[in-house]
């Protein structure tokens, strides 16, 4: 029988069960046009556009991707970075009934090739930076047009150069949609139906598309709402350098538009002073990040420049936050408010919320409001694992994905049925407490075996963030053949800035004897490799799978 010990941290918490709304993007924006017409819903560098100035501009956008052919059903392609015609396509497409999908800017021409189709994409979205990439591509049969957006169509700006693509219409942004109606009469949409496709991030193989409806995905950003300070309808502050392609940049730019909020879009993640400059203009209530970028604004003596006394909750999400970092975004914040959040696209994305007031260090939190959470024995995945013992982390609720794109294998594999329910099996590794607060341990596939035990990467980069002279640390493994069934610890560190001219061997000795004080003999690493930046995925996630391969390589 599942275990539910999380309802009593509801109870104590006050929390309350909350029902889908059943809404789709459009409805949202349809009511703040009502109610809050002249509110700002987008800031984008100096320029902001009101409730209704962007229900306008995706009125327009709605139109011109009707007369390309788009209609219920079809789908739409956004390969741009953060940039305001990304969140006009989201609404359009949800006022025609149509699909996005959300494409990385950073792949290459086959791997954008691929993913056009196999999402069956119709027409895609592309940013005039990207063009070389969509010209040297061999376009796929269901791509009918290339749409070009440019970085000056809000500023009136000349026409961008269009990408020569055998037997696929090119127009741009501003040609497609300068001359539409800025009225559109909204498509009636169920909400069990796919609103976008989002790729897996391909850690383990090729990036799967996610099939999520407007259900999960409207309805998500309540969930974990409801475990945080009550929402201020109309007066919130959203700013977050996630970018929308990913599921966590695009679940919380709903976030904002559910609320009637302001949502503060940033191109470039790393550029930590457009980010703080942009707090202080405009003094945030909500914020999300990664660990990682967490750690660069707290290094950027702007962040303590900011006005953070609306602030009532900053997110982390994408990667476990060390306590080191928890303690100094605090300490800078000066309240309080950390929330780490747990989960995945295909969890679209939450299943779990550090409750902002009542958190506990190092939990990732309890399941998010109408979502369960069950831990299941690694080997089988057949049965539940006791209170306090580590296992896969398994979800269920209404923020589960309705499968894999064409794959109904893999989603067999990933959603299993229990007790009659659907359940997500994450493969991610943890364990849940007598609150039904959630410990993450690893990712199963970043778990691993020394000697019979297991090691897990993220605690010993945790204990390794301590160090002075560790400005970041990823432990990976790598198969020991001398020993079947067990790995090698590989252990890559980034050196922080005062000690890169010490010696090498020095430092590793030092390194390796503080190890051996602190930790198991077993966690202990065979192999300490010394680079000069910790290499990250376009989130900010240690990107673990180039280690891994760089790993090989090397003992090859």
């Amino acid at each position: 029988m599942l275990q539910t010990p999380w309802l009593k941290t509801y109870e104590k918490l006050g929390i309350q069960n909350l029902e889908p709304a059943d809404r789709t993007l459009a409805d949202y924006v349809a009511e703040h046009v009502d109610v809050r017409p002249d509110s700002v819903a987008l800031h984008y560098f100096a320029r902001s556009w009101t409730y209704t100035e962007v229900n306008e501009e995706a009125n327009k956008l709605a139109n011109a991707l009707r007369d390309l052919g788009v209609g219920a059903g079809d789908v739409v392609g956004f390969h741009m970075p953060n940039i305001p015609q990304y969140v006009f396509g989201l609404i359009a497409v949800s006022k025609l009934g149509a699909i996005g999908s959300g494409v990385s800017p950073l792949l290459a021409p086959p791997e954008l090739a691929h993913q056009i189709s196999d999402a069956k994409i119709k027409v895609l979205m592309s940013f005039e930076a990207l063009a070389p990439a969509v010209t040297a591509m061999s376009a796929p049969a269901c791509l009918d047009c290339v749409m070009i957006c440019g970085a000056g169509d809000m500023l009136g700006a000349a026409d961008v150069k269009l990408p020569n693509l055998e037997r696929v219409k090119a127009t741009s942004y501003r040609a497609a949609t300068e001359n539409e109606d800025l009225h559109f009469k909204t498509v009636t949409v169920a909400p069990t139906k796919t609103f976008m496709i989002q790729y897996t991030g391909g850690t383990t193989g090729k990036p799967k598309g996610a099939m999520l409806s407007h259900r999960t995905l409207l309805h998500n950003p309540l969930q974990s709402l409801a475990l945080a300070p009550e929402i201020q309808i109309g007066d919130e502050t959203f700013v977050s350098a996630f970018p929308l392609f990913h599921i966590a940049g695009l679940c919380f730019c709903l976030m904002s538009f559910v609320t009637g909020g302001s949502y503060e879009l940033l191109p470039d993640p790393r550029d930590t002073d457009r980010f703080c400059e942009a707090m202080k203009l405009r003094p945030p209530t909500r914020i999300a990040a990664v660990p990682a970028l967490y750690d660069m604004l707290t290094a950027n003596p702007k962040f303590a420049e900011v006005d953070f006394s609306r602030i009532v909750m900053a997110s982390s999400g994408a990667a476990p936050m060390t306590k080191t970092t928890h303690d100094k975004v605090v300490s800078l914040i000066g309240k309080p408010v950390m929330s780490d959040i747990f989960g995945m696209t295909e969890t679209g994305p939450c299943h779990t919320t550090n409750p902002v007031g009542a958190a506990k260090s190092g939990s990732v939190g309890i399941p998010c409001v109408g979502a369960k959470i069950r831990i299941r024995d690694v080997e089988t995945g057949e049965k539940d694992m006791p209170l306090g013992e580590v296992g896969e982390i398994c979800s269920a609720g209404p923020q589960l994905m309705k499968g894999y794109l064409g794959l109904p294998e893999e989603s067999a594999r990933a959603m299993r049925e229990i007790d009659g329910e659907q359940w997500m099996f994450t493969g991610d590794v943890g364990y849940m407490d007598e609150d039904g607060y959630v410990f993450l341990c690893d990712r199963a596939k970043d778990m691993l075996v020394v000697g019979g035990f297991k090691v897990f990467s993220v605690e010993v980069e945790d204990k390794l963030a301590a160090l002075p002279m560790v400005a970041a640390s990823a432990v990976i493994g790598t198969p020991d053949t001398k020993r079947l069934g067990n790995d090698i610890v590989n252990l890559y560190v980034e050196l922080a800035p005062d000690f890169k001219d010490r010696n090498e061997e020095d430092l590793k000795s030092e390194l390796t004897s503080w190890i051996r004080k602190n930790m198991a003999a077993y966690k202990v690493p065979k192999k300490i490799v010394f680079i000069a930046a910790i290499p990250l995925t376009p989130v900010g996630k240690i990107d673990k799978k180039k280690l891994r391969a760089e790993a090989v390589a090397a003992e090859s």
